[in-house]
């Protein structure tokens, strides 16, 4: 049997709630899969092939486009608790009785809803780079990222080093070393995403950060361990609202990572698996 990676893995395709999802699954049997789910307007390939087959010497990797991105059908939701409901349809299409969930910036937002929703599906949550309904700074785009969304670039790839990393030598050294892997894969990636797709999920982003009363109560709900990362320098969704999901989600740890921006996990994808995979393994914390 052929054991695949993040350059080798196939794009398969499921069938649930009326659409068709495009995945690709890899990596050692036996352990409770990972699911991830992907940032604003990313793909499959946006995965740093570091973090995912990091992971995937362990446990099972499952990588997919929600509804309307990329490779899948239908038409992107214009909320999270969709989206969520979407993730959910798509996983168990899939089978496992069980997984654990790691979501990166929107797809944080995805997952923690998923997680509320799914308790008996989600085992264990990890949070990257996100933050909480009506969050600090999360009623729009944050200033810093309508600047870098909105800047021209004479290689695309070049936006990835501002969203995810620092200004620093170091982290933009990091960035670098970064999209070097970003273009491993070079058969079969999947098509980036049309501004459609960017349209509506802002129009989900800006309904999630959006003002309400108590805010934070609805974190309670969420009974997982929860493993909370993100760069001490995010200017994507600042950095504080990791402080403020690890303070509300009932059993949650937080790491930081130093001179790192959005992008802590592609600057650090070592100590970044190194990490969650001490979390996912630790049965002691579990009913914590």
């Amino acid at each position: 049997m052929t054991q695949h990676s993040h350059q080798t893995a196939p794009t398969q395709f499921v069938e649930a709630a009326g659409v068709r999802f495009a995945y690709r699954r890899f990596g050692k049997t036996g352990a409770v899969p990972l699911v991830f789910n992907m940032h604003f307007t990313g793909t499959m390939d946006h995965w740093d092939p570091a973090v995912t087959d990091g992971f995937a010497k362990g446990r099972e990797v499952i990588l997919f486009d929600n509804t309307g991105i990329s490779s899948s059908s239908g038409e992107v939701p214009t909320s999270i608790e969709e989206m969520a409901a979407d993730a959910a349809a798509f996983v168990k299409a899939l089978g496992p009785a069980e997984v654990d969930v790691l979501g990166f910036s929107l797809g944080g937002l995805v997952a923690q809803t998923l997680a509320i929703a799914e308790p008996k599906l989600v085992r264990r949550l990890v949070l990257v780079g996100t933050g909480p309904r009506s969050g600090e700074g999360m009623a729009t785009l944050t200033p810093e990222a309508q600047e870098i969304f909105g800047a021209t670039y004479e290689n695309p790839d070049h936006l990835w080093l501002r969203v995810h990393f620092s200004p620093s030598q170091q982290s933009q050294a990091a960035g670098r070393d970064f999209l070097k892997r970003f273009r491993l894969r070079s058969q079969g990636r999947d098509p980036e995403v049309s501004e459609k797709v960017a349209q509506a999920q802002i129009e989900a982003l800006v309904k999630w950060g959006a003002p309400r009363n108590n805010p934070y109560e609805y974190l309670k709900k969420l009974a997982q361990p929860t493993l909370v990362v993100n760069g001490g320098s995010d200017v994507i969704i600042y950095t504080v609202n990791s402080f403020i999901l690890q303070q509300n989600i009932p059993n949650a740890q937080l790491i930081l990572y130093p001179d790192a921006n959005h992008g802590s996990l592609y600057q650090y994808p070592e100590l970044f698996v190194r990490h969650v995979s001490m979390f996912l393994e630790d049965d002691q914390g579990r009913d914590a």
